[in-house]
């Protein structure tokens, strides 16, 4: 006991440990939540150290070891180098981040086991002291267990089933999906995911009082909060705990831990069935899921969390509530007995705001209780002005923010999620539009592999809903082909509330969003209106804008997004200064193609590297585009070209003398591909999906020796290939798929020593391969149907073994796609 806990210095150490982690969580905010934890631990073991100075001062113990004194130093030693760590050094924030989670979890053990495993020990010399402190050392734990699960579940530090909320709605039928799920013969473990404050935690408070599940596993439901920072010897003591007759026994390690619930849950229990929940996961958490997967027959899972883990095969995905449900929960907040006593349009357009989120319909309505009239229609006014309900329900703000937080140990996916609100809310983003963006902010790779990594982790967050028109096979030559996101609206209006922090000559981003009579923000009318460093600009109109632009001064724009909804739109005249732009997109979200009324584009773009129209209407490529010396990719969907690529109206000398990449899709009066293309010598890739009135490609394509990737899809009425693309030695990928036009092949097809994959689904009209196809050595995949896969069958299995043949199912799915008249 003396060894262990001697020393007068302790409670100075203990001092010195304190300052320094009030002092630092003051100064540096990279570690405040870090801090913040250590400082509630230290808060709840401090009586614990002034009784242990106490003791040793009445048993005359002031020699032995400085154990004790040497952690707390240590710990302060720590806390202290935080100061020096740079804020943009996201490697050393992150390791210094764990070496304080670590030193919480080592005082908090020592308090745990070393401390109350020598009290024992030493009990008949102290056994007064011992008392006391073993009381503290109970204390302790359930004011950390208390702390780690902060929550409202109606008990105190057990594992018991909570109550349920006194009003719940619109969650019947997701409690029997849920429950159906759940019991599911096979299913060991089920994830309840959705966004924070949509209703996880009271859904599952539903389950376990559910009477069908109640049962089934009766009084053997444990039921654990378990939060940002997990322990896991805390939760089984819990478990422990909630059985009045077990002793809560002390872990030497979570493989203990585990294997001591084991045993509890086999002899204990015994055969009956179990139901643990985990509730409020968080990412970077798995492992401790995944340690709770006991071999144990009639034992399940039910994790909740505002993150999906695709390791785990079957996940629940929480929606946002109905109107009507909507209403009614908001109705129970901001009246009594739920009678409305203010304008009916008035809580319509306060619900409508809340857009079916739970948490928001429950903190606006509480605070619109007993509000009189005015503050309803203020609240409507502000929100239609464009006032985010963050602006004025801060509780609400920093529920939902902590998700946005949780990004802050990946700066680059905090920004991709804030790079989201630039696009209107409602409307599906194209991934292939986020990668040209992110490419040149943030140096992401060009076939947007990287891309998509960052929106699966956003989608597995759910901080967007990422969806995949074509699910058939994704090929690694274009990642983001055919992937769509969207965004919740509250998650929107959460991005450019973020985005919008701080002054606005500092931002990085400026969003602007002008609908109906909405009057332009200040800096877009002010004349003496000082240049801004944003980044990115982000404006979206729709018909009812007047383009009333001023001489506003952007000379660091690198990104510019101009989303709007009317047939004819004025380019603003201040890109005209945007002499470092290098990311244009022009976006039409109305019904009929627009017409661009001051196109061509500025002459000024000397740096524009990528440039991509979507449902405009084209008449003609003037020359101020085709002579962008630095344009590297040019994409238009959904586009009326008619004549814009004919001869007549170009000069073919000095056209985009860097070029790679030409996306012309779903532009359906692309009757040929224009023979000019072929003198873009640097082309990499082609793609002319859904073009579907093409029928030639130029015989000068053998001209395009650098091309690697010619996609051809939908391209219904697309003949044949010439006979002169046997000539492209460096082309690796080919897609026909869906040409079903098209009956045969090029003879010398076998030429194209470097193809390593060709796609090939849907290709009806074809029946026979031309005999060259054997000297495609270097072919390493077909992707193709049931139809053409015998074709290749053949080829495999006299001259091509080493080929795959992956027979797929076509799965399309088109309504993304805006209605456009013919």
């Amino acid at each position: 006991m003396e060894d262990l806990l001697g020393g007068p210095a302790i409670g100075v150490a203990f001092d010195l440990l304190m300052k320094a982690v009030l002092d630092v969580a003051l100064t540096v905010a990279s570690f405040r939540s870090e801090l913040n934890h250590l400082k509630s631990t230290l808060i709840s073991i401090k009586p614990f150290i002034e009784d242990i100075e106490e003791l040793n001062r009445l048993l005359n113990c002031r020699q032995g070891a400085e154990t004790l004194n040497n952690l707390l130093t240590k710990g302060e030693m720590l806390v202290r180098k935080c100061l020096k760590i740079n804020r943009w050094n996201l490697y050393q924030k992150y390791r210094y981040a764990k070496k304080l989670e670590e030193f919480e979890s080592s005082l908090l053990w020592f308090f745990q086991i070393n401390v109350q495993a020598e009290l024992s020990r030493d009990g008949k010399s102290v056994s007064l002291g011992v008392k006391v402190l073993e009381e503290k050392m109970d204390e302790i734990i359930s004011i950390k267990d208390n702390y780690r699960s902060v929550n409202s579940n109606g008990f105190s530090g057990r594992c018991g089933v909570p109550a349920v909320p006194d009003f719940v709605v619109g969650l019947d039928v997701q409690l029997q999906e849920l429950k159906s799920m759940l019991l599911r013969d096979g299913v060991q473990i089920v994830v309840l995911s959705a966004p924070g404050g949509c209703g996880k935690t009271t859904l599952a408070k539903l389950l376990c009082n559910d009477d069908g599940i109640k049962g089934i596993y009766g009084n053997n439901i444990f039921f654990q909060t378990v939060s940002r920072s997990p322990n896991l010897q805390l939760i089984v003591q819990k478990v422990f705990q909630s059985n009045k007759s077990q002793r809560v026994p002390i872990f030497q390690s979570d493989e203990d831990a585990i294997h001591q619930l084991e045993q509890f849950f086999r002899w204990e229990i015994g055969p009956a069935p179990i139901l643990l929940v985990l509730d409020d996961i968080w990412s970077m958490s798995e492992s401790i899921i995944e340690q709770f997967l006991l071999p144990i027959s009639g034992y399940k899972i039910l994790v909740t969390s505002r993150f999906v883990f695709p390791q785990f095969e079957w996940t629940y995905k929480l929606n946002m509530l109905n109107h009507q449900d909507a209403m009614t929960l908001f109705h129970h907040f901001a009246f009594k007995d739920g009678i409305c006593t203010v304008q009916k349009n008035l809580a319509e357009e306060v619900v409508r705001g809340c857009s079916g989120s739970p948490l928001a319909l429950t903190v606006v309505g509480r605070s619109l209780y007993r509000q009189p009239e005015v503050k309803w229609v203020s609240t409507v006014q502000n929100w239609s002005q464009g006032q985010s309900i963050y602006d004025t329900n801060m509780v609400f703000l920093s529920r939902l923010k902590t998700s946005l937080d949780a990004l802050d140990e990946m700066a680059i996916l905090k920004n991709c999620f804030l790079d989201l609100g630039l696009f209107p809310e409602d409307q599906r983003i194209p991934a292939a539009a986020l990668m040209d963006i992110w490419v040149e902010l943030y140096n992401l790779d060009e076939g947007g592999m990287y891309t998509l990594i960052y929106l699966h982790e956003l989608s597995n967050r759910n901080l967007v809903n990422l969806t995949l028109v074509r699910k058939d096979d994704q090929d690694a030559v274009d990642y983001c082909q055919d992937h769509f996101v969207m965004q919740h609206d509250l998650l929107r209006e959460l991005a450019i509330h973020q985005s919008r922090q701080g002054s606005i000559e500092r931002r990085e981003r400026l969003i602007v969003e002008i609908y109906g009579n909405a009057s332009s923000p200040e800096w877009l009318t002010d004349q003496k209106q000082q240049p801004m460093n944003a980044r990115i600009l982000s404006i979206s109109t729709d018909d009812a804008f007047c383009s009333n632009w001023s001489n506003v001064q952007l000379p660091d724009v690198k990104v510019l997004i101009l989303n709007f909804q009317t047939k004819i739109y004025t380019l603003p005249a201040f890109m005209e200064r945007m002499s470092r732009l290098t990311v244009l997109l022009v976006t039409n979200y109305g019904f009929t193609r627009a017409h661009l009324d001051n196109f061509p584009l500025p002459s000024q773009f000397v740096n524009l590297k990528r440039l991509r129209f979507e449902n405009i209407s084209i008449p003609s490529i003037a020359t101020s585009i085709l002579q962008l010396k630095n344009l590297q990719k040019i994409s238009m969907v959904t586009c009326e070209i008619g004549k814009a690529f004919e001869v007549s109206t170009i000069s073919i000398s000095n056209t985009w003398p860097i070029l790679n990449e030409i996306n012309i899709e779903y532009c359906d009066d692309l009757v040929e591909m224009p023979a000019w293309f072929c003198s873009l010598i640097h082309l990499k890739k082609i793609n002319l999906r859904y073009c579907q009135e093409l029928v030639t490609l130029p015989t000068e394509l053998e001209n395009l020796t650098n091309l690697e990737v010619l996609s051809l899809q939908s391209c219904t009425k697309l003949l044949e290939l010439p006979e002169s693309i046997s000539g492209l030695r460096r082309l690796m990928y080919v897609d026909l798929s869906d040409c079903v036009e098209m009956d045969h092949l090029p003879e010398q097809l076998g030429d194209l020593c470097g193809l390593r994959t060709i796609r090939m689904v849907g290709c009806t009209a074809l029946s026979e391969m031309p005999p060259s196809v054997m000297y495609l050595v270097q072919l390493e995949r077909v992707i193709c149907d049931e139809e053409t896969a015998y074709l290749w069958e053949v080829v495999k299995e006299d001259y091509l073994d080493r080929l795959e043949i992956n027979v797929v199912k076509e799965d399309k799915n088109l309504n993304w796609l805006h209605k456009i008249p013919p």
